[in-house]
């Protein structure tokens, strides 16, 4: 009965969250658009607030409405343009539109004339708002995923991740998913259900055996040529992965072209499914294939720019994983001339997996509701595990992989700052060059002979360890040079952490100093959530650390309510995935 209720409440909440998230989703663009009601239903009139003042149509003398239903499909087609009137709080223009019973979509942008000139169509994107309660249903769409990686089967980094969380989500929208990925000999089959060979195709003077399973409730394709290309014990091996994932794209787009399939969108991943791009355009477009659209996904810059400036170039849509990495990069001459289908949607986080209600790696499961109790009971087995003091000190829990973009200078320097507050601090990260892992092990020893009952490293990769420390520590820091999104800080809202990070890319996107950024955070429908910084010297870190440890020591009552606050933001893939939908729908248009 036990197990019932709580998965009966873990389907509530989620349903709650989702609802609640698709609100501030509509209401996110206030400062520019707006409906009344913001719940717009089938058969009814509803008026569109607009404020041209923060767009490329401010100071023009007149401002018109251009709209249609259904990604501009409808049977009756565009409505006839409709001048816009001053609304009654002085900052928007508005006009009222009846709303046909057979609109599931509103899809509308603005122009300076009733013939034109110049047009605010949100950079391509256009305006979309969802209809409901009528009698017609969006039809879904079919996006195929050609990547590398693929959480939990073969994952290296965060694309992997997205990979997986990304399709779900979309999915979850009643779309069509499907994932082609390669059969490494290092996957893990333990999480693919299902798992059989489906058919056998030749391609490149070369059989290739086509393997199908479900991982994580998605379709999934893995490739096997059988000249070996593919069979290798690790995801990338370095000497000749341009090769093999050049090979890979092709036999991808073959398989697709030889089973029949007619995707809407082929979304492509980072630099080793780039070439997805342009062996589409150039030799899959004009037969067979003609359907799709590609959009391209920018994980990381650091690698591979040759390939994602080619992509670029190709894709119909292109997208990173956060505004501010976008901005960022979009000087960068890979990306630079291709700004105008160029956006940033940022990640989210898989909510059934960094779950604190549901988690079986910490000892009390908890909600907003009893997060003084779960974590309290979280911090006394992270201090056993460490074998640190026992008793209620501020823990800052470090989780990273020890590279220099991660900051590995304000790591250290944060580490000796928490000692000198009365802190604990617990790190788990390992380092891909040896010498920073010595480094991290002279550090890990002269703490354990000064500092033993204060500071615990543990220097590998453990996963359920991770969730123990998102769930003890009372704040966890992020002092990345740079980040494109960056998960580990929503991870750690989502267990009641209160993130520590320094302003760039995705983790100034997705934390709000409680000091600084309140208009910041409103803009976005949200509340202040943590403490950033700004430099990359030990000054910098101070500054945030400093705050938050005081937080925690003198104002108690306030700190636990940040706490909650930031259980109830929602940072899982359910806006992010409606903003795909509205690219993927931009890039049919196009």
């Amino acid at each position: 009965m036990l197990f019932y209720a709580q998965a009966e409440k873990t389907a509530r909440m989620k349903a709650e969250t989702k609802e609640k998230t698709l609100k501030t989703f509509l209401l996110s663009q206030r400062h520019i658009v707006y409906t009344d009601p913001v719940d717009v239903k089938a058969g009814q009139d509803v008026t569109v607030y607009y404020n041209p003042s923060n767009t490329v149509l401010n100071g023009k003398p007149e401002v018109w409405f251009r709209g249609s239903f259904n990604q501009w499909t409808h049977r009756r087609g565009p409505l006839p343009p409709q001048k816009m009137y001053p609304a009654e709080n002085g900052t928007h223009v508005k006009t009222t539109v009846k709303v046909p019973l057979d609109a599931y979509m509103m899809d509308f942008v603005f122009s300076e004339w009733e013939d034109g000139g110049i047009f605010d169509n949100k950079f391509g994107m256009d305006y979309h708002v969802p209809v409901f309660g009528g009698i017609a249903k969006e039809p879904p769409m079919h996006i195929v995923h050609i990547a590398v990686e693929m959480a939990p089967i073969a994952k290296v980094g965060g694309l992997g991740d997205v990979v997986t969380s990304l399709s779900r989500a979309v999915q979850d929208l009643n779309h069509h998913v499907d994932v082609i990925l390669p059969k490494y000999q290092c996957l893990n089959l333990n999480h693919v259900k299902d798992f059989h060979h489906a058919k056998s195709y030749s391609w490149g003077g070369t059989e290739i055996k086509v393997w199908f399973g479900k991982v994580e409730g998605l379709s999934v394709h893995f490739l096997e040529p059988l000249n070996g290309l593919l069979q290798t014990n690790s995801v990338y091996i370095g000497k000749n992965d341009g090769e093999r994932f050049g090979f890979f794209c092709h036999a991808a787009l073959e398989y697709l072209l030889q089973s029949g399939f007619h995707p809407d969108i082929i979304h492509c991943h980072d630099w080793s499914s780039a070439p997805v791009a342009w062996l589409y355009k150039e030799h899959y477009g004009q037969y067979g294939l003609t359907n799709a659209r590609v959009v391209f996904t920018i994980h990381n810059l650091e690698f591979g720019a040759y390939f994602i400036g080619r992509a670029m170039e190709y894709a119909d849509k292109a997208t990173t994983v956060s505004n501010t990495y976008a901005k960022e990069v979009a000087g960068n001459p890979a990306i630079a001339p291709h700004l105008y289908k160029f956006h940033g949607i940022l990640n989210g986080i898989d909510p059934d997996i960094w779950d604190p209600f549901n988690d079986k790696f910490i000892p009390v499961n908890y909600t907003s509701e009893n997060v003084a109790e779960g974590k309290k009971a979280a911090k006394e087995a992270l201090q056993q595990r460490f074998s640190i003091k026992k008793g209620d000190f501020p823990l800052v829990g470090i989780i990273t992989r020890l590279t220099h973009q991660k900051g590995i200078h304000l790591i250290k320097h944060a580490i000796w700052r928490t000692i000198e507050r009365g802190g604990q601090v617990v790190l788990l990260g390992s380092a891909p060059d040896p010498r920073i892992q010595q480094e991290f092990v002279d550090v890990a020893n002269r703490l354990h002979n000064m500092h033993h009952d204060r500071a615990g490293l543990c220097l590998n990769y453990d996963e359920p360890l991770s969730h123990l420390i998102y769930a003890g520590a009372d704040l966890i820091l992020v002092p990345s040079i740079f980040e494109p999104c960056g998960l580990t800080q929503l991870v750690a809202m989502r267990y009641g952490s209160i993130p520590v990070v320094r302003k760039t890319g995705g983790l100034h996107d997705t934390v709000f100093d409680v000091d600084h950024d309140v208009e910041r955070a409103r803009a976005q429908g949200l509340e202040p959530n943590g403490f950033n910084f700004e430099g990359a010297d030990p000054a910098g870190v101070d500054y945030a650390l400093d705050r938050a440890i005081s937080a925690w020591y003198d104002a108690k009552e306030w700190f636990n309510t940040l706490r909650k606050r930031v259980m109830e933001q929602d940072w899982s893939w359910n806006r992010p995935a409606l903003e795909y939908m509205e690219l993927y729908h931009a890039a049919w248009k196009n």
